[in-house]
């Protein structure tokens, strides 16, 4: 019996349009008669995911930024901040990284410093709620992640920069050009956990989808781990299952396959 289900949501839920299908209402609904906890699971901005679950955000649990917060039904349920000097250090480095911006992400706002109209577009896709500032590291905020977004390539670039931070900080590869870095053990499947332990919910009646490689801890959360016919080779191996494509509909085809 399936208790909870976390989709992440570029890739997966989205297709290539970014439009969710329009099934989802339907299956969403029929989820809550059988008390079963819908969560999107996503690297982007809370408000971000809000906006886009604008008529059942109150029934839903959302674990934003890359598992750094959680709410769920209106009620934030934990926060992983990262250390405000630890930050100015990424965010340094950041600044140096050829063709990248970085993005300071708040629990209030995401903070950026340059104006490019490219970088703007690909903000406002996941950021419902930015401030072009002069300094990101003058802001006084809960500081969740710093990320990079890197139009060379985060895997073969912006990666590399920190190696250094790996053993004690999370550095995930969360999209082609985005680069995420959090605190060691701030991801998707230990915010997985944490519910799960917080609302009794066994590992065996979880169910998750994702695509990329900032998804790689969530597929450890759940039994019922779905990577998409579209992800990462990486992601694939070690999930258990395959759903059809972000395009083809797969994560509301497998919940509908297998438990409605």
């Amino acid at each position: 019996m399936i208790k909870l289900i976390a989709t992440d949501m570029d890739g997966t839920l989205l297709n290539n349009n970014n439009e969710i299908h329009h099934d989802f209402i339907d299956v969403f609904e029929k989820l809550q008669e059988k008390d079963i906890i819908f969560a999107a699971a996503s690297g982007r901005q809370y408000f971000n995911l809000l906006k886009r679950f604008e008529d059942v955000k109150d029934k839903m649990m959302f674990i934003a930024e890359n598992g750094t917060i959680v709410v769920y039904k209106g009620e934030e349920i934990f926060i992983n901040s990262l250390d405000r000097n630890i930050a100015k250090e990424l965010v340094n480095i950041g600044r140096n990284i050829e063709n990248s911006n970085v993005i300071l992400c708040g629990k209030n706002s995401a903070y950026i410093e340059s104006t490019d109209e490219e970088f703007i577009k690909e903000v406002e896709k996941y950021y419902e709620k930015y401030e072009v500032v002069k300094d990101v590291n003058e802001i006084e905020d809960d500081i969740l992640k710093v990320t990079i977004c890197d139009f060379n390539g985060a895997q073969e670039n912006s990666n590399k920069y920190y190696d250094d931070y790996r053993e004690d900080l999370q550095v995930s590869i969360s999209g082609k050009i985005w680069l995420d870095i959090t605190n060691k053990g701030a991801n998707k499947g230990m915010a997985i956990k944490a519910f799960q332990e917080k609302m009794g919910i066994d590992f065996n009646e979880t169910m998750v989808f994702g695509d990329y490689l900032n998804d790689l801890e969530m597929m450890e959360a759940a039994y019922h781990s779905y990577a998409m016919e579209n992800a990462h080779d990486d992601l694939k191996k070690v999930s258990r299952f395959i759903a059809k494509s972000n395009d083809d509909n797969g994560v509301l085809e497998a919940i509908k396959l297998n438990i409605l």
